[in-house]
């Protein structure tokens, strides 16, 4: 079950072809600068730019897909890398373009879209722009500030490197006598069938370990992933690190703080589920790694046709165009199922504007990996409707509301196995994994939202960024959200290191909060088939990014201003906590 990436070039020549295109038209940006207060100009401009970013989007969707299959894969780095250095050119030659149409005035381009039909697709960007023209710079410093685009990327491509290139398995020697080979990839599926304590220390330390001995060099990129978001937060004056990141998108900083807020103020349903963990498991003392641990006998392996046959019965409630597009986006090809050396680890959906989406998995066999293949099925159905009911220029939805439709699959998953199955240990099995992945996705992720704001609030402060100063937020973290205490497993302190994330897309984790609250209210509704549910529903994955998250969000029913959305996610794990509880008692 691998990739079938003719599917978006059928050739190399074809590949290079367009990679030529791409190049060339690079240098044709400058002719329309000074030019973009004529419509007709503008608008073939806009097409022009568009043709341009589907294609280098295509690139680049390729280059990195190919590299993600093997990253240890010299030929398919050098690929991507000349990929990304076109990607960071366009950005150059295409620097001009806000500031200008900025000078051109918010009146002027208004009557351009109310008298040229073909440039509406294009008014959601015109709004957007001018909702954020307080942070657009001149031409020359937009110009300025596009050249450090290319050498801070270096971060990201060093954590890659050190995480990813530079990281390698390890052996380690179980209690029974057995030697197994510990990846990143695998352990997890060891911490959840190891029933030694020590075993379990061993195969956790076996992946930590090279975090700790690395720990000054993650932290020095951090450090320059930090230094670099403020000084992009500077440079465009915006008025706090959370502003640069949210304002974009119009996302009121009242979401972020009142998600922190209620997450770090209701843990009791967190810490209720791992005291029962603790006392049903008989364990001293309750460490991070103990959290795979199963609670069941329930030992059921899921072929990835397997996994695939359940999450299609899951959705068989679902309307035949839903359904559909389920069974077209893990279709033969769309689907990298298993695990391979170099292979990028973890899960996720990606894809191209025409070609349509394409999901990467480290496949398993386990419970958790069929419930990960609904999560990705979710974000490419998702991808499906927004391609094909959005020009180009809105198709690409915000991550804010990326979660939404990925969570609401396993929604429905989780309730075909509870309403279908008589067999107490699977229902344990499946109750235990809801709860985990409602930790791992509304308190887990606002944890790390609430780590990294305080890390950048150090650099924002002037205070020392190093790995004491970076641990120390994450063991005090720890103790709040979960009430575990990360000094008696040490080398948890590191997970920060661990979180690409962090690195990559800073700000992006508290997104998945919010959408799992927004898809756990949404998913609510449709089940309990209130009045146009669905095709609000529909509508939200339709939008794509039309307009504002939030407001994308709201039309679906959910108000993320308003506390109580997220305490509906509380008292969803408390509630099925208790479950848990009661069938353990049996």
């Amino acid at each position: 079950m691998n990739w079938d990436l003719t599917k978006i070039y059928k050739t190399k020549e074809d590949y290079q072809t367009d990679l030529g295109f791409v190049k060339e038209s690079i240098s044709k940006f400058s002719s329309y600068q000074s030019h973009l207060n004529d419509v007709n100009k503008l608008l073939e401009f806009v097409k022009f730019s568009d043709e341009v970013e589907i294609k280098l989007s295509k690139l680049f969707t390729y280059a990195h897909m190919n590299f993600d299959l093997n990253q240890k894969n010299v030929e398919a780095l050098q690929e991507y890398q000349i990929v990304y250095g076109v990607y960071m050119e366009l950005i150059q030659a295409s620097s001009f373009v806000n500031s200008e149409l900025v000078s051109i005035g918010k009146e002027t381009l208004d009557n351009f879209l109310a008298t040229n039909l073909e440039l509406k697709p294009y008014s959601f960007m015109i709004e957007k722009l001018f909702n954020n023209q307080a942070h657009i710079l001149t031409t020359d410093k937009e110009l300025l500030l596009s050249y450090f685009n290319s050498p801070l990327a270096v971060f990201n491509d060093m954590y890659d490197k050190l995480a990813v290139s530079d990281n390698s398995s390890t052996m380690v020697t179980l209690s029974d006598g057995t030697e197994v080979e510990i990846s990143e990839a695998n352990f997890r599926g060891y911490l959840a069938t190891c029933k030694d304590a020590e075993d379990r220390k061993k195969v956790f330390e076996a992946v930590y370990k090279f975090y700790e001995s690395h720990k000054n060099i993650f932290a020095a990129i951090y450090r320059g992933v930090i230094e670099s978001n403020i000084a992009s937060m500077k440079s465009r004056n915006y008025e706090t690190i959370l502003h640069s990141f949210l304002e974009h998108n119009n996302i009121p900083v009242d979401v972020f703080l009142t998600l922190v807020d209620t997450c770090k103020n209701n843990t009791e349903p967190v810490k209720r589920y791992y005291e029962l963990r603790k006392k049903y498991l008989k364990l001293d003392e309750l460490h991070t790694y103990d959290r795979f641990l199963e609670l069941s006998s329930y030992a059921k392996n899921y072929s990835y046709e397997e996994g695939k046959a359940l999450f299609f019965e899951a959705i068989e409630c679902m309307e035949e165009e839903f359904k559909e597009k389920a069974h077209k986006v893990l279709e033969e090809g769309r689907v990298d199922v298993n695990i391979a050396p170099g292979k990028r680890t973890g899960a996720y959906s990606t894809g191209t504007y025409e070609e349509g989406p394409f999901i990467l998995l480290n496949y398993n066999n386990t419970l958790d990996d069929v419930f990960t293949l609904a999560h990705e099925a979710g974000h490419s159905i998702h991808t499906s409707y927004s391609n094909e009911n959005q020009p180009y220029t809105t198709a690409n939805y915000t991550i804010f509301v990326a979660e939404v439709a990925s969570t609401f699959n396993e929604q429905l998953l989780l309730d075909h196995l509870l309403k279908t199955s008589n067999d107490k240990d699977l229902k344990i099995v499946v109750l235990q994994n809801a709860i985990d992945g409602l930790i791992g996705t509304f308190y887990r992720q606002t944890l790390f939202a609430d780590y990294e704001y305080q890390a950048h609030e150090l650099g924002v402060k002037g205070l020392p960024i190093t790995h004491e100063s970076l641990s120390n937020i994450m063991i005090d973290l720890y103790m709040q959200y979960y009430g575990i205490d990360l000094n008696t497993e040490p080398m948890k302190k590191y997970v920060w290191c661990y979180i690409p994330h962090l690195f990559h897309t800073p700000f992006y984790v508290y997104q998945y909060a919010t959408s799992f609250a927004s898809s756990l209210a949404i998913y609510s509704k449709v089940k309990n088939k209130e009045e146009n549910a669905f095709e609000n529903y529909l509508k939200l994955l339709k939008a794509g990014g039309s307009t504002y998250p939030v407001d994308i969000i709201k039309g679906a029913g959910v108000d993320l201003t308003n506390k109580e959305s997220f305490m509906a996610v509380v008292d969803r794990i408390s509630d099925l906590v208790n479950q848990l509880e009661k069938l353990l008692e049996e």
